[in-house]
């Protein structure tokens, strides 16, 4: 171990902010984040080894237990929760035969419950390795766990009805965003002018919600941190509020059709949250 870990650090030497790529390379190495390794790593970076475990334990994406190779987590906010997320929860356990917390025997899911996902409006909401499902009932249980078996990536994008398309626009200049000569999930894209690095260019993400594609006109490592700018009358994208999995600025558009929409800043993180006409929180 102690030469793989060696390996990853070396990979990221003189990175800013590295610390959390770091971790990030050695939880896909061993799926979650060795007692051992984290003393290497402290070791390693000149780090203490209780700021490697803050950082560890503070960033819900890290584990500090082994994790099976599917992760499912089920929203149990308010939201959510008056919609019968606990009844769904419950469902997960006994077809898993696993409880909240717990990895499986094969090692095949861990099951988990979080306070809130930000997609109020759409709950009782569960996300399956990033795989966002809405509106979801016990009943459909065993079929999300069956497509996650098949392979969640799989499906067709136009026949995934966990995926939601929104046409948005700036909050400021109220011009849309909207990219129809550029397709991306086969829909007309979201361009956003990024920075980052001192590099300054074009980016377009998927409007379907709960698809996490993304094209760019220079390479953005994981774990950087981007600037989104209007393409029409240069305002920052910043929203109000931070990432609820990671803490980074989260980046706000209007839903043309009524609400507003939040992406994560960071490159890799999966935090999304959607608002339709304030239904959401």
């Amino acid at each position: 171990m102690k030469t793989e870990i060696a390996g990853i650090l070396e990979k990221h030497e003189g990175d800013r902010g590295g610390l959390i790529s770091i971790l990030e390379d050695v939880q896909a190495r061993y799926s979650y984040l060795p007692a051992e390794a984290l003393k290497f790593v402290a070791d390693g970076t000149g780090r203490s080894l209780v700021d490697i475990y803050g950082v560890a334990t503070f960033y819900k994406s890290f584990s500090l237990k082994p994790r099976g190779k599917h992760l499912c987590s089920v929203c149990v906010g308010t939201a959510c929760h008056v919609r019968g997320a606990p009844v769904i929860a419950g469902e997960f356990e006994r077809q898993l035969d696993a409880s909240v917390g717990a990895t499986t025997e094969d090692n095949e899911f861990t099951l988990e419950t979080v306070n809130c996902l930000g997609a109020c409006a759409l709950g009782p909401i569960v996300v399956v390795d990033g795989h966002y499902f809405s509106n979801v009932n016990s009943s459909q249980v065993k079929r999300i766990i069956k497509k996650t078996h098949v392979g969640l990536d799989e499906a067709e994008i136009k026949a995934d009805r966990r995926l939601y398309l929104h046409t948005v626009s700036c909050s400021r200049c109220n011009h849309s965003l909207m990219d129809p000569d550029h397709k991306i999930d086969g829909s007309p894209s979201v361009r956003v002018t990024a920075s980052f690095e001192r590099k300054h260019g074009w980016l377009r993400l998927s409007s379907l919600y709960g698809s996490f594609a993304v094209e760019s006109e220079y390479p953005i490592r994981s774990d950087e941190i981007v600037d989104f700018f209007c393409p029409h009358c240069h305002t920052d994208l910043k929203g109000a509020s931070a990432c609820p999995l990671c803490n980074a600025p989260m980046v706000a558009m209007l839903v043309r059709a009524g609400g507003i929409v939040q992406i994560c800043s960071r490159r890799g993180c999966k935090g999304h949250m959607l608002d339709l006409d304030g239904a959401g929180v």
